[in-house]
């Protein structure tokens, strides 16, 4: 068969959709890039399988609508599928439909935690023909492709379908396929150094992703999307993934790897691994990034990770408050937030916190008290760079019920799910909520916060890392203005 997996032209003057491998929708004024590790699994399988496949990723490659259309005509393909969130999953319908009136023998697929947590809503508003349930889905359309091309209908539980005028599936999607088992991702395929360059993770560059698991070791946060992906993690051998990394140092010149497992495995499986990093040399050749919970990690495992070449962990603060910390099953006290970011940065390592403001039963005060978490962490060194964000209750999530059971919801209008504005109650003026989210980015300008930056450059690589940093946090600035976020 002949696959398309795209990313097609969205219609929006908000900026740039940060929509493929994205836990949170974002738009962002300077564009950031994930590079889509699943999808790119997907596109390599289906390659392996003796598709024919096309990587079309318009968002990232700057097409507009003509060119995706011409891209479609001039390529003819049998299948086209699109990983969609909720914001864009109402023009990703239109899109459908739209290809459906030009060809109307191409099949459509979508797939993403969206579709996962309502896989009817899209049958119910689109033409399209499957959905793919879970977080398999490079999985699942390799088994998909294989059943259309045998005139099949024996699909793995999770694939939904039309049959006539009735909707069906075999059974609840299963988190039982081998990770070890897929081939390594043809980046090449996939146009990866489209996704090298414009990411804030990276400090050297290029830069690419890897996924050493799927998704979450603890996968309880409430506010999280992807426990409806992957209700149970799974991890690849170390073998595996230190083979993996060799081939991205030798083969494509990589200088810097962010691994997006929801949370970095630890225990025996992390020292394993770092230890072979540095039996591999691999510590002298490139950067490793990570995913990482507070509380997680001793001192020794800290310090044999800076060993091994990890240079950023990424942490979800999410909150300054315990009684939200527990509501929404952290499982991580305030005090271990500052611990975990002292003894990383003691080690050698750069904390990057995320934060959230938003929460319905928080009031002003107890915003602030995040706010001024952050900008203390910040400003005394213990984090190294940050990100803030509003608390969005995506379908599925644990805390979308919530809402919907205590009557927070503002609105079901998916295009609203964008974190341009609060979508749940708050018990204090939005227009304050959007100014502690800029605020906290204001940190960049914090003589402290500077003075302890400029004192921790050591090369080139610093220089040109900060002055990327700059552009974005100027960026976020503006997203999170009332005046741009105005209906």
């Amino acid at each position: 068969m002949k696959v398309i997996i795209s990313y097609p032209p969205l219609k929006t003057d908000k900026g740039c959709p940060t929509l493929g491998q994205n836990r949170q929708f974002q738009y962002f004024k300077e564009p950031t890039y994930i590079y889509p590790m699943v999808p790119a699994s997907c596109a390599t399988l289906l390659k392996s399988k003796g598709h024919e496949v096309l990587w079309n990723d318009c968002i990232s490659e700057g097409l507009n609508w003509g060119d995706f259309i011409n891209f479609i005509m001039r390529n003819n393909p049998d299948l086209i599928a699109f990983e969609t969130k909720t914001p864009v999953v109402k023009q990703h319908w239109s899109i459908v439909d739209q290809l459906k009136s030009i060809k109307p023998k191409v099949k459509c697929v979508l797939f993403g935690d969206h579709v996962t947590a309502l896989p009817e809503e899209s049958f119910q508003n689109s033409k399209v023909d499957f959905v793919l349930c879970g977080g398999d889905y490079d999985f699942l359309l390799a088994n998909l492709c294989e059943n259309l091309e045998n005139n099949s209908k024996d699909f793995e539980p999770g694939i939904w379908y039309r049959d006539n005028d009735r909707l069906k599936n075999n059974g609840e999607f299963k988190l039982d396929h081998k990770l070890d088992s897929l081939p390594f991702i043809d980046r090449d395929l996939t146009k990866w150094k489209t996704y090298a360059y414009k990411n804030g993770n990276y400090k050297r560059l290029p830069g690419t992703y890897i996924m050493s698991g799927r998704d979450c070791w603890w996968g309880k946060c409430s506010f999280c999307s992807w426990p409806t992906l992957y209700p149970a993690f799974r991890n690849r051998s170390v073998g595996n993934v230190l083979d993996e990394i060799g081939e991205l140092i030798t083969r494509y010149g990589v200088k810097e790897i962010m691994d997006d497992t929801g949370t970095f495995p630890v225990g025996d499986w992390l020292r394993n691994f770092c230890r072979g990093l540095i039996e591999r040399g691999y510590n002298k050749k490139v950067a490793i990034d990570c995913n990482m919970r507070f509380g997680a990690l001793s001192r020794e495992d800290y310090r044999l990770m800076k060993q091994a070449g990890f240079r950023l962990l990424l942490f979800g603060l999410e909150s300054a408050n315990q009684e939200t910390l527990d509501r929404i099953s952290k499982n991580v006290t305030v005090g271990q937030i500052t611990e975990s970011c002292k003894l990383a940065r003691e080690e050698g390592l750069f904390p990057h916190i995320t934060i959230m403001f938003g929460y319905p039963w928080e009031d002003y005060d107890d915003a602030l008290n995040t706010l001024n978490l952050g900008k203390w962490l910040l400003r005394k060194g213990y984090a190294y760079t940050m990100q803030a964000t509003i608390v969005i209750p995506y379908p599925g999530s644990k805390i979308f019920q919530e809402c919907k059971q205590n009557g927070w919801l503002k609105t079901l209008d998916w295009d609203r799910y964008d974190m341009k504005e609060p979508v749940m109650t708050v018990p204090f003026p939005e227009e304050k909520l959007m100014h502690l989210v800029q605020d906290i980015y204001r940190i960049a300008f914090n003589p402290e916060f500077l003075f302890n930056r400029f004192i921790s450059i050591r090369d080139f690589y610093d220089l040109a890392y900060f002055f990327r940093a700059g552009l974005k946090v100027s960026g976020h600035i503006f997203d999170f203005s009332s005046k741009n976020n105005s209906n």
